[in-house]
């Protein structure tokens, strides 16, 4: 399968959804990657991509909330469930997957808030990507602003 934007955008709606889940119901990620390719068709996404996010921030969760956290407003544990996986998602994203624009990793984080997330999370989800995404992408970020 060729990879397209609409693949990864596929793989990353479905890979906030599975973290919300692991974050609420606490299964494993095997038992919830197994739930969401028996519930969805998954012919139109990136499959590789969507197993990276997901196990990606499990398993470097400490890491990928330290990058988020020093921006918030608040405790980590106040944040509503949808933007704390979109934020520990998108952190993930900036860290680690060096490949994507950090412009690409905010819209679609920005997209999934406005649909999934409560009203006007997308602008405190924006806010903090904006900030996280300068210390982990600084050259990016920098280079980006001079054009």
């Amino acid at each position: 399968m060729t990879v397209t934007a609409s693949a990864r955008r596929k793989a990353r709606h479905y890979a906030m959804q599975a973290l919300y889940q692991w974050q609420i119901a606490g299964a494993s990620l095997n038992t919830i990657e197994a739930e969401f390719h028996a519930d969805n068709d998954m012919s139109k996404t990136d499959v590789e991509y969507f197993r990276d996010l997901f196990h990606g921030v499990a398993k470097n969760l400490d890491e990928v909330e330290a990058a988020y956290i020093p921006h918030l407003d608040r405790g980590v544990e106040e944040l509503d469930p949808v933007s704390r996986a979109l934020l520990r998602m998108a952190s993930y994203e900036l860290k680690s997957r060096i490949d994507v624009p950090y412009k690409v990793v905010i819209n679609e984080s920005v997209a999934l808030a406005k649909k999934f997330g409560p009203t006007d999370a997308y602008k405190f989800i924006n806010g903090i990507l904006d900030k996280t995404a300068a210390d982990l992408r600084a050259a990016e970020v920098a280079a980006d602003r001079q054009q």
